[in-house]
């Protein structure tokens, strides 16, 4: 019986992506931001990435419960 890592590793970049996503999405319209960064909103997208990541980790620890018959 081992831990596994996907869950935490899951849980802690959706909650950085929501963080940042939510972020870029409050400042999407200041240019102080967009000035920098020509004109991409990076935050909302390292934002999305991030979210991303940990769903792929969080959907990765689901099925590892599955298969080791955890889950019901």
């Amino acid at each position: 019986m081992g831990i596994d890592l996907r869950l935490p590793i899951g849980l802690m970049f959706s909650a950085f992506g929501l963080l940042l996503a939510g972020y870029g999405a409050a400042t999407h319209g200041d240019d102080m931001y967009l000035r920098h960064s020509l004109g991409i909103n990076m935050n909302l997208w390292w934002g999305l990435a991030l979210l991303a990541f940990g769903a792929v980790m969080l959907a990765l620890a689901r099925r590892g419960r599955v298969r080791a018959g955890l889950d019901r």
